[in-house]
């Protein structure tokens, strides 16, 4: 078949859940048999969010080809099972830069550049997917941003051009926001008949609006923004608040949100949406009765700063049949006077990554409270180096060891920049990014609970373990157990002698799933959850 093409737009308020509707989407249209790819559209002038603070962007997610995103990738990936690209992130700066370097190639052959057409076509070029190899059935692209922002005006317009073209192979499906007055106790739909009249006025009718709500919206209020928006009154849902994200796309099967999309785009509903493993793992959700409480030791105190990591660790509570009750705890405020208080009533700590010096000892403070105290812990990234650096002042006897990335002149660098690393000077995109290889020592933890000797995960660092004294470590206690094969670099420690005690240089946070959750998750809580 020919791959038809859904444009998912959001209008009134952002955060909407856009990234929500749009990865339970292709998680609907998978069910049903179809191949699917989901890409984000960002109308901000950042080549990429790897140089945004997670306070501005949440958290940066990596794909395996290297590429820094935007976190909604994750929301895809893990509603999905796909492995996304740096395709499949896409920003103004990365569409405003090809075009300027086509231009001073020459490319263009003297003309003058403009939005239109030559904007609006390298747009257009990178939503048809033009130069991905594989053929899928749907691509659904999501614009971030809201309807009337100046910023995503060309992103509107490459998008009307495109419905234009392909005709029956293209949607839209409009995201809106329906507010409830509490003193007139009612509910508003004026909001999204202005944001439906915006789109229209950049020339799209939206073929489906998904109506985000706090409360039930009767049949009534359903009618009449089908009858105002002109929109067909079957193609008119609601995206109610629900106890967890991953009951939306049930929620959005229930009401014929599939069956509308593909009506819409002249195709047969063939067969019933196959659904049993998803509905499994709400079942098992829903069950889940005791709770568990485990520590985020960081030092962004926002929800979306460790998104990945949150949902990684609620996904592997569901699997052992737990809820899991997360607390930030500010790794600014942590000493070693009150960090048996600010850990009290946690079965387990992760200590969180992030960059640069700020919060960094008491990250330090945690992993040596919760080393010595045998407190189940998982150290991630800079959590990681940090494990390294607690274990080098307090068991090896170098009290002075130090990351270079927070002391250039620390005389026990165990945590140093690769040689090829020191020239670089420009902070976007030149870290260690994207899949690397490693290889699992033979009877370590993590050999044991991979199933395999040689694993690929993703990174996003620039510092690394430094192996002038792994043989130090590995006589002291704490283990190298995993090592890229081909730089030698050290990829995971562990201590043995502890119940749970595992750092990973990489973030195994990017591939773990709904359907298929990460293996050091899995078993991370399912040692706080065996603990008597």
């Amino acid at each position: 078949m020919q791959t038809k093409f859904i444009f998912v737009t959001g209008g009134v308020v952002s955060s909407l859940g856009k990234g929500i509707i749009s990865a339970s989407l292709g998680r609907l249209l998978q069910a049903r048999g179809f191949s699917v790819t989901i890409q984000k559209f960002d109308p901000y002038i950042n080549i990429d969010p790897g140089t945004l603070n997670p306070y501005e962007h949440g958290e940066c997610y990596v794909t395996d080809d290297g590429m820094e995103t935007d976190l909604d990738l994750g929301h895809y990936e893990r509603f999905t099972g796909i492995r996304t690209t740096r395709g499949n992130s896409v920003t103004t700066g990365r569409i405003y830069k090809s075009v300027i370097d086509k231009e001073r190639r020459g490319d263009y052959l003297g003309k003058t550049i403009q939005v239109v057409p030559h904007i609006t076509d390298e747009i257009k070029h990178r939503m048809m997917r033009v130069d991905d190899p594989w053929n899928y059935d749907f691509v659904i692209t999501e614009v971030g941003g809201t309807i009337g922002d100046i910023e995503s005006a060309p992103f509107m317009e490459a998008i009307r051009q495109l419905r234009w073209e392909l005709g029956d192979r293209a949607v839209n499906v409009h995201l809106t926001f329906v507010p409830y007055l509490k003193a007139a106790d009612e509910l508003k739909t004026k909001p999204t008949q202005h944001s439906v009249k915006e789109l229209q006025s950049m020339g799209i009718q939206p073929d489906i609006l998904v109506l985000r709500t706090e409360k039930d919206l009767n049949e009534g209020i359903m009618h009449k923004v089908a009858s105002f928006c002109n929109v067909d009154p079957d193609c008119v849902v609601q995206s109610q608040d629900l106890p967890s994200i991953y009951e939306v796309p049930v929620n959005m099967h229930r009401q014929g949100l599939d069956v509308a999309l593909l009506r819409k785009l002249k195709m047969e509903v063939k067969q019933d949406s196959d659904m049993e493993s998803w509905m499994h793992f709400l079942k098992l959700q829903r069950e889940a009765t005791r709770e568990i409480h485990v520590g985020l030791v960081g030092k962004y105190a926002l929800q979306d700063a460790y998104k990945s990591i949150r949902e990684s660790l609620n996904i592997a509570g569901i699997y052992n049949g737990v809820k899991t009750k997360l607390v930030f705890v500010d790794s600014e405020e942590l000493t070693e006077e009150n960090i048996a208080e600010k850990l009290e009533g946690l079965q387990g700590v992760v200590i969180c990554p992030g960059f640069g010096s700020r919060g960094i000892e008491g990250k330090i403070v945690a992993a040596h409270y919760t080393r010595t105290h045998n407190i189940p812990t998982f150290g991630i990234c800079l959590g990681m180096q940090m494990m390294v650096i607690e274990f080098a002042r307090n068991v090896l006897g170098y009290a002075d060891a130090n990351s270079r990335e927070m002391d250039a002149e620390t005389p026990h660098g165990v945590i140093d920049l690769m040689e090829s690393q020191k020239a670089i000077t420009n902070m976007g995109g030149t870290m260690r990014l994207g899949a690397y290889p490693c290889k699992l020592r033979t009877g370590s933890k993590v050999r044991s609970l991979y199933g395999a000797e040689n694993i690929s995960e993703r990174h996003r660092h620039r510092y690394e373990f430094n192996n002038e004294y792994r043989d130090q470590y590995e006589a002291q206690g704490m283990k190298c157990v995993g090592v890229n094969p081909d730089s030698d670099l050290v990829e995971i420690v562990e201590i043995p002698a502890n119940t749970w005690y595992v750092g990973t240089q990489f973030h195994p946070e990017y591939k773990s799933t709904v359907l298929k959750p990460h293996p050091l998750f899995l078993d991370f809580i399912k040692t706080i959850t065996n603990i008597k």
